[in-house]
This record gives C-alpha cells, sequence and structure tokens, in this order.
C-alpha cells in the first residue's frame, strides 16, 4: 500500500500505519492488546519480547498566548511538568495547557488517549510544533501508538529520526533535566490573601455532571479560543470534518446564512442586480490574465491536476474568486452602452487553500459568500454603486446581527489585488482586540475591462472600457456574531437571525400534565401565526434543567415557562438569554409582548456591542501611546502620512515590539499592527498634524488594529 502523504491521504488506524511503515522501508514491532489510556496503563499492560524497548509518552499541547500548537514525545519516566515546558518556550507557566480535543482530530487525525509520533505526518501544514525528549536519541527501540490505543509499535531511534524527517517537520530537542537544573527566578513575595469561610460542597448529581458536560467549561475572557471552539461545537452550529480547513454547516448556523441572504437578495435587487451562476472552475490562462490579481491570490488558489488516474492536460483552479471567470462573459454581452449597465450576482461558494490556523467561519479553505460583478458606462456609476452595496453590508450587520461597523477604505496595502479602491465595513472584538474585516466593495476602474476587452461604443461614437466593481460578503459575518456577542453560557443570538426566537419549555407536574400540554401548544400556535419563530421542548426524557441549559448554549432569544400555578394565573414565565432578565407574561397580551421584547433585545444587544466597541478606539498621535493603546487590545486611530513604506514599516516594528511587551506582560495582545480602514466619517485634520509614526504631515486619519 502506497500512502503518498503530499496527496491528502492520512494515516487514521493500525494498518494504514503499518502499511506506511513497510512502504517507507522502516523496521518495526507491533503488539496488540486491550485499550490504554495512559502511559502508567501501558507500561503495565504492554510487553514486547525484547527488553531493550522504550516507551514514549505524547502530549497534545498548546500556548494559549501565542495561539501555538505542539506534539512533545518523550521518555515515559521523563519530568515534562507544564512549567518545564513553558520555561523551554518563553511563554508564562498559565499559558501551557493540553491542546483542543476538536484540533487534535481535525490536525493529527487522532484521538485523545492515543496521541503518539505517527500523527505528525498527517499535519501536512505543519500548524503543529514538534518537541522531541532529548533522552529519546540515547534509546534503542521506542514505542508508540500506531494510531489507535489497542496496539503499540516500536520502531528503531534511527526510523524515528526518519518519520520526523518524512514529516517535514524541524523538530526542537529539549534537555528537560538541564531546564530543571536551572535556578528558578526569584518570587515577588506576596501579601497572605484571607482566609475564606468554607462554604458546605454541594454532592454533584448525575443531571449536575450532565450540564457540565453540555455547557461551556471554560471562560470567554480566559481563554477565548477553547471557548469558541466549545461554543460553536455544543451549539450545534458546525461539525468537523476530516479535510482540514473545511467544516459542516449545521441547521443551526445554515439558517442564519438563509437569512442573510434573504436580506442582501432583496437589497440587492432594489439596485437592479440580478442572480446568475458561474463554473467554479478556470483555466490557467484566464486567471494569469491580471498579474496583479493573481499574484494577491496565488498562494491560496487550489489546483486540479488529476481527473482520475491521468494527468489533466491544462490545469484548471477553483475559483478563489470569479473576476477572471465571469469577465470573458462580459465581454461577449457588452457592444454598445445600450448593454451597460451590467449587474449581476451569485451565490456560492470559494475556495482558498493556503494558511496554517483554520478558524471556523472566520477562516476557512471553503465558505459560502455571495459576490457580485458590475460594469458601467461611467466612472461615477461604477463608484456610487461600490458605495451602495457598501451600506448595504453595513445594514446587515447592523440590522440583523446588531454589530456596529466602521464604514471606510482600505490602504493601498490593503487593497483586493487590482482594484483602484477598495471600500470595507470592519468590525471589533472586545475580548481578544482584534478587528475583523466584514465585507469589501471594489472599485476595479478599467482594470479588468482591458484584460478582458469588455469595451463598447459610447455615445459619442468613441470605444470605451467599462468601468467596472466587485464586492462580497460571507459566513465570516456569522463567526464574528459568535465572537461578539456570546458569553460564557454559550451564543447569545440576535433575535432577527435566530431560527428559533423562542423556546417553550413545560414544567410537568404529576397533576395537570393535559392542561400544561394545551397551553403550550396553544401558545406556540399564537405565536406562529404572529410570524414568532417558536418551538416547543416537550422531551420528556430530559429534565427542564437540562433544557434551559441546552438552549441557553444555543443562544434562544427567549424562553418561555409554563407550569401549572403559571396557568392558574393565565400567564408564562419569560427569561431573556442576552441579560438573564425574569419577568412574566399575561396570556392575553402574549403576542404583543413578545414581539416587543424581540424588538428590544435587537436594539439592547446593538447599543450594547456599540458602547464597547466606541469605548476601545483609543485617539494616538505618538508610536508609544499607539503601541500602549494597542498592546492593551484596543483599536487605535491616528494622524497618518497615508504611505505604503509607513504602513510597513509599522507592521514590522509594531511586530517586534510586542514581543518584548509580552515577556513584561503575559495579558498583552501581540503581533503585528496594520490599517483596518481610513474611515469614511471622520473630523478634518488640525493644521500642520504629524503623521504618529514618521512625522511628515498627515493627510487622514486611519483606524490601526490586529485582526484576523
Amino acid at each position: 500500500v502506497n500512502l503518498n502523504m503530499e496527496s491528502g491521504n492520512k494515516l487514521t488506524n493500525i494498518a494504514e500505519t503499518e502499511c506506511w511503515l513497510l512502504d517507507n522501508k522502516i523496521g518495526f514491532s507491533t503488539v496488540l492488546h486491550a485499550e490504554v489510556n495512559t502511559v502508567e496503563k501501558m507500561l503495565e499492560e504492554v510487553k514486547f519480547p525484547e527488553s531493550n524497548v522504550t516507551f514514549a509518552k505524547n502530549l497534545f499541547l498548546k500556548d494559549k498566548k501565542k495561539n501555538q500548537l505542539y506534539l512533545l514525545i518523550a521518555k515515559h519516566d521523563t519530568n515534562t511538568d507544564f512549567k518545564l515546558i513553558a520555561k523551554y518556550l518563553k511563554t508564562g507557566g498559565s499559558n501551557i495547557r493540553q491542546g483542543e480535543a476538536d484540533k487534535l482530530e481535525d490536525i493529527l487525525k487522532v484521538k485523545a488517549g492515543s496521541v503518539n509520533l505517527f500523527s505528525i505526518l498527517n499535519d501536512t501544514e505543519n500548524q503543529v510544533t514538534l518537541l522531541v525528549d532529548k533522552t529519546l536519541y540515547d534509546q534503542e527501540y521506542i514505542a508508540f501508538h500506531p494510531m489507535q490505543n489497542t496496539a503499540t509499535t516500536a520502531i528503531p531511534k534511527a526510523d524515528m529520526e526518519k518519520i520526523i524527517e518524512l514529516s517535514g517537520h524541524k523538530p526542537e530537542i529539549i534537555d528537560f533535566s538541564a531546564i530543571a537544573a536551572e535556578p528558578a527566578e526569584p518570587k515577588k513575595e506576596k501579601q497572605e490573601p484571607k482566609k475564606k469561610e468554607k462554604k458546605e460542597k454541594k454532592e454533584k448529581t448525575k443531571e449536575d455532571e450532565e450540564l457540565n458536560l453540555l455547557g461551556i467549561t471554560v471562560k470567554k475572557e480566559e481563554d477565548f479560543s477553547e471557548w469558541y471552539s466549545q461554543v460553536i461545537k455544543k451549539s450545534e452550529m458546525i461539525e468537523y470534518y476530516d479535510v482540514s480547513g473545511c467544516y459542516i454547516l449545521r441547521p443551526w448556523s445554515y439558517s442564519i446564512w438563509e437569512k442573510v441572504q434573504k436580506f442582501l437578495d432583496d437589497k440587492f435587487k432594489e439596485s437592479d442586480v440580478e442572480n446568475a451562476y458561474f463554473p467554479m472552475f478556470v483555466t490557467e490562462k484566464a486567471l494569469k490574465k491580471e498579474a496583479a490579481h493573481l499574484e494577491g491570490f496565488a498562494p491560496e488558489v487550489a489546483w486540479v491536476t488529476k481527473s482520475g488516474n491521468s494527468d489533466m492536460p491544462e490545469p484548471v483552479a477553483i475559483r478563489p474568486t470569479s473576476e477572471t471567470i465571469m469577465y470573458p462573459a462580459y465581454a461577449k454581452w457588452t457592444q454598445s452602452h445600450r448593454d451597460l449597465p451590467i449587474k449581476l450576482n451569485q451565490w456560492t461558494n470559494i475556495v482558498r487553500w493556503e494558511f496554517k490556523h483554520p478558524t471556523p467561519f472566520i477562516r476557512t479553505r471553503e465558505f459560502l459568500w455571495q459576490e457580485g460583478h458590475t460594469a458601467h458606462a461611467t466612472k461615477q456609476e461604477a463608484v456610487d454603486c461600490v458605495h451602495t452595496i457598501l451600506e448595504y453590508y453595513a445594514e446587515c450587520y447592523e440590522q440583523m446581527y446588531a454589530i456596529p461597523v466602521v464604514r471606510g477604505i482600505k490602504s493601498r496595502v490593503e487593497t483586493f489585488a487590482g482594484a483602484d479602491f477598495t471600500s470595507t465595513v470592519e468590525l471589533f472584538v472586545p475580548t481578544n482586540g482584534r478587528g475583523i474585516q466584514g465585507a469589501t466593495s471594489h472599485y476595479l476602474g478599467q482594470n479588468f475591462s482591458n484584460m478582458f476587452d469588455i469595451w463598447f461604443e459610447n455615445e459619442n461614437k468613441q470605444k470605451d472600457f467599462a468601468y467596472q466593481t466587485s464586492w462580497g460578503y460571507s459566513t465570516r459575518s456569522i463567526g464574528s456574531m459568535i465572537m461578539v456577542h456570546g458569553d460564557d453560557k454559550g451564543l447569545v443570538l440576535p433575535p432577527r437571525i435566530a431560527q428559533v426566537q423562542v423556546i417553550i419549555v413545560p414544567i410537568f407536574h404529576k397533576d395537570g400534565k393535559d392542561a400544561i400540554d394545551s397551553t403550550c401548544r396553544n401558545v406556540f400556535d399564537r405565536l406562529k401565526k404572529a410570524g414568532v419563530r417558536a418551538k416547543i421542548d416537550d422531551r420528556t426524557i430530559y429534565k427542564p434543567g437540562w433544557k434551559f441549559n441546552h438552549w441557553e448554549v444555543k443562544g434562544v432569544p427567549i424562553r418561555l415557562e409554563i407550569g401549572v400555578k403559571d396557568i392558574e394565573k393565565s400567564e408564562v414565565k419569560a427569561v431573556r438569554r442576552f441579560d438573564g432578565e425574569k419577568f412574566q407574561i399575561s396570556l392575553e397580551a402574549l403576542e404583543t409582548r413578545i414581539q416587543d421584547e424581540l424588538e428590544l433585545i435587537q436594539k439592547l444587544m446593538y447599543e450594547k456591542a456599540l458602547k464597547e466597541r466606541d469605548s476601545r478606539i483609543k485617539p494616538a498621535s505618538t508610536w508609544d501611546t499607539f503601541m500602549f493603546e494597542l498592546n492593551h487590545r484596543n483599536l487605535v486611530m491616528t494622524p497618518w502620512c497615508d504611505q505604503k513604506v509607513c504602513e510597513e514599516k509599522v507592521k514590522d516594528r509594531s511586530k517586534e515590539e510586542s514581543k518584548a511587551a509580552e515577556s513584561e506582560d503575559e495579558n498583552s495582545l501581540t503581533g503585528s499592527a496594520k490599517t483596518l480602514c481610513k474611515p469614511l466619517k471622520q473630523d478634518p485634520l488640525p493644521e500642520g498634524t504629524k503623521c504618529f509614526h514618521c512625522g511628515s504631515d498627515a493627510i487622514i486619519y486611519a483606524l490601526w488594529g490586529r485582526s484576523y
């Protein structure tokens, strides 16, 4: 069996691992045994005939500060205390933790309890850094699980090195004994904490344990990455898939996209935009026609090179965007100014392949979006179209997602490849201080029309090239909503995009079950008739507490609880997900009150996000102030010269200085800064204002930040 790892094959079980070892002429000895989940258990249960076999322990780790993943392989009795690992990696001791199980399965294709050296072969994009205990190089044979913990495979030390080399990873070799021998840094004296009064601990019930597994187990502020991973999985927004960077959108998230589609589609049609569909493949010749455009996307382009077992006579690319696919057709359809404008939109998928750290919704290899492409007879028509579409995007975020945006123009460095200018709506995630590019609308000028011969005879009987635009909005918006509004309990959905706006939970009692059922059904029917998206959770296998937790994780805006006492009073108990407020609603006023509450929640969510965002945009006129605010997880508004060389120097300098800040404060945000946009709405610059960085004359205010 020839498993070519570069072609996309992955090791997932014992047989595939052994086939790969044979194929690569690596000697091995495998012992089958009962399932073992720990090194201690392996030492007890697994016996090799040879006495010179050393067992390895394998740890999948994460530095939460740097968001870096590690696979550590070490001798079974080496002290691999996390503090020693942190010391070697020069990071805070509290930053090293077990890596998330979903990323373990997504990248290394192995489950917890079976982590092993062979799994690094599945990391073909080097998303994981390999750490190797120095003492392993002194062993004769080393044993690892062959992807499953029902077998253990011993290989020679030389072949361990060969496997690492074939994986394409450059290992970092750690001398744990030397690190442990290093003197510890002197600790600051701490005041004795006040003794807390002992509280009686309630014995955990089975239901408590189930609720804990169902709910989110980390705080959003303490471990944002793990929080996000848990929320999208436990709220049933996504399911992981066996192609890294690709995810299944479950109905709970896809229903959001459907509502966004309808909102934007109606807006586009107000501007006479029509829907169409173009093929997903583009020839290499067409893609290379606009050199600057290809250069911007080249690392991300996925190519189809084979059909069955045969090489394709000409490779074709899977669209990273559709300018080069659509514009040859535009050229065919355009002869006269009477043929313009052409305004087309397509709802489709996009593939962009090259990146190391996928984040569901935010940065994925395949995503859903709409992309619009227009051609106009005049520049002004095209520029007006760019700004009209940008406003539609801003309205979608503000009115549907309850997220405030900054409308602006991208810097030259950040402008879409092949465009004259790019307009954008920019979002802010307060928890990690990062910006998110929400959507963009590009003015392409006559760049593409020259390349693709989209010309026409104008009213003066002269040849002219069309003025073009392109614009796109994607499922990244769903991830942005989760990050902005979610809390420690899970999703918090704005009512306008929620699949279920009201969940009805019957509180059954041994007496009155029929009356409760009947009332719940009546409430449901009335709300549905009033246009409210409601659902009854009448499952009898779950207790009310479990249901409350379940629907809180899923972010349903309003929960209605109906029990015997509520029926006696002709009312229902309501709980708002957004702020936890509880109140009673008269059945007589049910429809009106629920509709009013849903609108109020939408309004309050937007106002909260706006207030938080505005409080985190900080002014800076000097470099020191800029870096201080940036490292404290804020966006920064500065006077700027609008020069490409200045922005590139800011990126490099901010990256270097943030490393120093991290060593002093492990809670500071690190990484390079870039311009998010030049806001469309801004005050005039006072005369004589200088650029905050280079000191030359400033010509505009720019919004800076660290972003996804």
